[in-house]
């Protein structure tokens, strides 16, 4: 048996995870007309992911040996990422034995030591199999709603029964499959809707699956879409038809973003959107512009950082851009944003009270501040002190004495510094009358070089 990449996996999820006691063990044969390699994905965040793959033998045996990371939903087929076409749902959580042919457009269960969680998710699969072909395999299995909706509707009723006697002794598979049967349901039906067909229904002539088909049900936390392998895709698919079914149009931009949030109650969901959105924009002012409504709901580390990896490409920080439209609160709790300051040349100052250089140029900033008194400057001094020190902040503002208008951004994680890339401080950045970048790293106030530009840009 030749499998690629097997070692390394297993070797790497020992070394992460280490969390079941004992491996999973695969063992396939692909008896596909096509030979091509066999993947084993995860699911995350409503998403499969590849984690290895195998290249059959001559006779199209193929295996993985890991150790799961998680107890529940895994992927192994030939298809990629994005879609369930040619890929298998099966279920582990540690010590499973899986046997399996992959056929051309199925797979059948062989041997006698496959998980009772396994033989119920298949037979599962065998009852919406024909749904599944019409719906996702659409280009190979003709169809239409003439004869969709009806066999649909069918299986529906069956699906109500199907788990009459199928308890397998598992309470978090008993109750998971539960929401695998209407997320597969709900799959195969916004897919028919979503994909070409010869002839399309009106919303009229949508089956009655189709009323009870409401995103809200799927939303209501993430459990559901994030452990199922295409579940943000089947989310937005059933959100396109409650869309449909309430006469609402696709919008582009922040407008059809608000459109499907509309459809979520969920946060953490809705900054998902944003993000997936954010994802193929290609402008920084297109991402500021909906991160502007949108990065309250960007909530959890994952998306924090898919948000940093969305923007950082898009900053180029090139002198005429638009600076970030930052709002932070001064000392007396009044909040301030970049754009109530437009017709000034704004000095931006990011600082803190433990930064000895910081401290260091704090006379020269007076010194500074005092030149300019009368022109269209504005010296904003931006503090990146922790939380637990913005005592220490307001104390040395008022011993100080310090001028200009003092902003408290809340720790060096703060949206600003991130923007702008701040690992070191201090750091001074100057933006023009327009709001727009002149210098993200500019002279230092103990630097004449600094009061030339201003007045150079002053001038402007």
């Amino acid at each position: 048996m030749k499998i690629k990449a097997l070692l390394s996996t297993v070797l790497c999820i020992i070394t992460l995870t280490a969390m079941a006691q004992a491996p999973v063990e695969v063992k396939g044969l692909l008896k596909k007309k096509r030979s091509s390699a066999v993947k084993l994905f995860k699911v995350k965040y409503g998403k499969s992911i590849e984690i290895a793959n195998a290249s059959p033998s001559a006779n199209g045996q193929f295996g993985f040996l890991f150790y799961p990371e998680y107890e529940g939903l895994y992927v192994i087929g030939t298809g990629n990422e994005n879609s369930p076409n040619d890929n298998y749902k099966f279920y582990f959580k540690g010590g499973e034995q899986l046997s399996i042919s992959l056929l051309d457009s199925s797979y059948v269960l062989t041997g006698k030591l496959n998980s009772k969680e396994n033989v119920v998710l298949t037979q599962w699969h065998d009852l919406t199999f024909p749904l599944e072909q019409k719906a996702i395999n659409f280009m190979k299995v003709q169809s239409t709603f003439v004869d969709y909706f009806p066999q649909q509707e069918e299986i529906v009723a069956k699906s109500k029964t199907f788990l009459n006697g199928k308890s397998t002794g598992n309470a978090k598979f008993d109750k998971q499959i539960k929401d695998i049967m209407a997320l597969d349901l709900a799959s195969y039906a916004t897919n028919f809707l979503n994909t070409p067909r010869s002839a399309h229904p009106s919303v009229e002539e949508y089956s009655n699956f189709y009323s009870s088909l409401k995103a809200v049900d799927f939303a209501k936390t993430t459990d559901k879409v994030y452990n199922y392998p295409w579940g943000y895709r089947t989310l937005l698919g059933i959100i396109s038809v409650n869309m449909r079914q309430d006469g609402k149009a696709y919008k582009r931009g922040v407008e059809g973003v608000d459109i499907f949030a509309s459809y979520l109650p969920n946060d953490t969901l809705k900054g998902d959107l944003a993000l997936e959105n954010a994802a193929g924009y290609k402008a920084i002012g297109d991402y500021q512009t909906l991160m502007a409504k949108y990065d309250k709901y960007v909530i959890t580390k994952a998306q924090k950082e898919r948000s940093s990896n969305i923007m950082n490409p898009l900053l180029t920080y090139k002198p005429g851009t638009d600076a970030y439209e930052f709002s932070y609160a001064d000392n007396n709790g009044k909040m301030h944003s970049l754009k109530d300051f437009k017709g000034k040349v704004v000095l931006v100052d990011t600082w803190a009270t433990w930064c000895g250089p910081c401290k260091a140029e704090i006379p020269f900033l007076k010194k500074l501040e005092e030149e300019m008194k009368g022109t269209d400057v504005q010296i904003i001094s931006l503090s990146t002190d922790a939380e637990k020190d913005k005592e220490k902040w307001l104390k040395m503002i008022k011993d100080e004495n310090l001028g200009g208008l003092q902003l408290f951004a809340g720790g060096p994680a703060n949206e600003f510094s991130k923007y702008y890339k701040i690992n070191t401080i201090p750091r001074f950045l100057v933006f023009d009358k327009q709001g727009k970048i002149v210098t993200v790293d500019s002279p230092r106030p103990s630097q004449p070089e600094l009061k030339a530009l201003l007045q150079k840009t002053l001038a402007n």
